[in-house]
C-alpha cells in the first residue's frame, strides 16, 4: 500500500471553512429559536430570586452534577464488582476514593488524537454539544418548597412548560452523538450514531406518550405543580403505574444504558459512535451519559413519587412528619434509589439485539403507552373518579406478574436429533 504523504494529513482550508460555516449558522439558528421561545413564554410572576442568585444556583447545579458524575463512575464500578464477585477500584486513596480524580487526570493528559480525514470542527464540537445540553436539563427539578434554599427557591428556573423544556433540551444532546459518528469518517462510528438516532425516534414516542396521561390527570406541565398535586391526591405511581414503568424503561433507553446500549456495542461496532475519540473528548461523552442518567433518576421521583416530599402517610404522623420533613434528604434518597436500580440492571441483564430493541419499542411500549393514555383521557373526559385509574394500575400489575410467572416456567426440552455421524 502506498504510504500517506504528510501533505494528505494537512487540513483542507476550504473544507474547514465550510464546516465552520455550517456550525456557525446552525448555532445561530438554534439560539435564535431559543430566544424566540423565551419571549413567547410569559415570566413566572412568583419568581422572586434575583439574577445573581439564579447564577449561583446554576453554578452549584453544574458543580454538583460534575462531582456526581465523577463519583458515579466509582460507585458503579464498585457495585458492579460486588455483583460480579471481584474487588473493583481500591488502590488510589483510602478505599479507592481518589480514583475519579486519577481518572480525570489520566483523561486530560492522554494523547488527544484526531482522525486525519475527519471533519475536525464538528469532530471537536460534538462532545461539547452532548455535555452542554445534558447540563441544561437539571435546573427545572425542584428539591424543596419555595424559599427553602436559605430564603431562595431550591430550583434554578420555573417554567409552566417544564416537561416540554426537559424534552426539548435533553434530546438536543443526541445531536452530539450523531455528529460525532458522522464527523469521524468511520463506518463503525456512523453505524453507532445511526443506531442512536433510530433508538431515539423509537423510544422518544413511547416516553412522550407515557407522560401525556399524568399531564392530563394533573392538568399542568409545571414540575412543581405536579409535586404539589401528588401531595394533595397521592403519588402518581398509584394512578399511573403503567406510565411509570414505560417512563422508567424508556429513560434507560434514552441514556443508552444496558440493556439498551446498542450505540456502544463494542463487540459489533468496536465502540460505536465514540470509536475514534480519545482523551478528554471521550470523557465528555461519558460525562453526558452519566448526567442524563442522574437527570432521569431525579425526574422519575419528581413525576411519580412525590418529588422532595416524604410519603403522605408519614407526614400525617405528628412526630415523624415534623422531625423527618427534610426535603433535600428525601429527594437525594429517591435519586440514589433509582441510580442503584440502573446499576443493578447493568450488572444483571444482557444487551438486547437491534431487532429486539426495535420490536420492544414499537411492538410493546408504544402500544401500551397509547392505550393507557386513551384510558386516562376517557376517565378525565367523563369526569369519573380517579380511583378508577388506581384500580386499573393494580390490575395491570397483577396481569404483568402473572405473565412473568407463566413465562418463567421451565419448558420441556425436546430430545436432541441424533444423526448417523453422532
Amino acid at each position: 500500500m502506498k504510504a500517506e504523504s504528510p501533505r494528505a494529513r494537512v487540513e483542507d482550508p476550504q473544507r474547514l471553512w465550510i464546516s465552520a460555516q455550517k456550525l456557525v449558522f446552525g448555532g445561530a439558528a438554534f439560539f435564535t429559536s431559543l430566544a424566540m421561545a423565551a419571549e413567547a413564554v410569559p415570566a413566572d410572576s412568583s419568581a422572586t430570586d434575583p439574577l445573581w442568585m439564579v447564577g449561583i444556583k446554576a453554578f452549584l447545579v453544574i458543580l454538583g452534577l460534575l462531582t456526581a458524575f465523577a463519583y458515579m463512575t466509582l460507585i458503579e464500578r464498585r457495585l458492579l464488582a460486588r455483583i460480579q464477585i471481584r474487588q473493583g477500584p481500591n488502590r488510589v486513596g483510602p478505599d479507592g476514593l481518589f480514583q475519579p480524580l486519577a481518572d480525570a487526570i489520566k483523561s486530560i493528559f492522554k494523547e488527544d488524537l484526531v482522525v486525519a480525514k475527519a471533519d475536525k470542527v464538528i469532530f471537536i464540537m460534538a462532545p461539547m454539544i452532548s455535555v452542554t445540553f445534558a447540563l441544561l436539563t437539571f435546573g427545572l427539578i425542584p428539591f424543596g418548597p419555595k424559599d427553602a434554599f436559605f430564603g431562595y427557591d431550591p430550583w434554578v428556573i420555573n417554567l409552566d412548560v417544564g416537561i416540554l423544556y426537559v424534552f426539548a433540551v435533553s434530546e438536543m444532546a443526541i445531536y452530539g452523538i450523531f455528529l460525532a459518528g458522522w464527523a469521524s469518517n468511520s463506518k463503525y462510528s456512523l453505524l453507532g450514531s445511526l443506531r442512536s438516532s433510530a433508538s431515539l425516534i423509537s423510544y422518544e414516542l413511547a416516553l412522550g406518550i407515557s407522560l401525556v396521561a399524568p399531564v392530563v390527570l394533573v392538568g399542568s406541565l409545571n414540575l412543581q405543580e405536579i409535586v404539589n398535586w401528588q401531595y394533595e391526591n397521592g403519588w402518581l405511581i398509584l394512578y399511573m403505574l403503567p406510565a411509570f414503568a414505560i417512563f422508567l424503561l424508556t429513560s434507560m433507553a434514552e441514556a443508552a444504558r444496558t440493556p439498551f446500549d446498542l450505540p456502544e456495542a463494542e463487540q459489533e461496532l468496536v465502540g460505536g459512535y465514540n470509536t475514534e475519540y480519545s482523551s478528554i473528548k471521550w470523557a465528555l461523552f461519558q460525562m453526558a451519559e452519566y448526567i442524563h442518567l442522574i437527570t432521569a433518576a431525579a425526574l422519575i421521583p419528581t413525576l411519580f413519587l412525590g418529588g422532595w416530599r416524604m410519603p403522605g402517610f408519614m407526614e400525617q404522623i405528628p412526630v415523624i412528619g415534623g422531625l423527618f420533613a427534610l426535603p433535600y434528604v428525601w429527594m437525594f434518597a429517591k435519586i440514589a434509589l433509582f441510580l442503584f436500580f440502573f446499576i443493578w440492571v447493568r450488572g444483571t441483564l444482557f444487551r438486547l439485539r437491534y431487532d429486539q430493541l426495535m420490536l420492544f419499542s414499537w411492538g410493546r411500549l408504544f402500544p401500551l403507552a397509547l392505550v393507557w393514555f386513551m384510558v386516562a383521557a376517557f376517565v378525565m373526559a367523563y369526569q369519573l373518579p380517579i380511583a378508577i385509574l388506581g384500580w386499573l394500575s393494580l390490575l395491570s400489575m397483577i396481569a404483568f406478574s402473572v405473565y412473568v410467572i407463566l413465562g418463567a416456567q421451565a419448558k420441556p426440552k425436546s430430545a436432541p436429533h441424533m444423526g448417523a455421524g453422532d
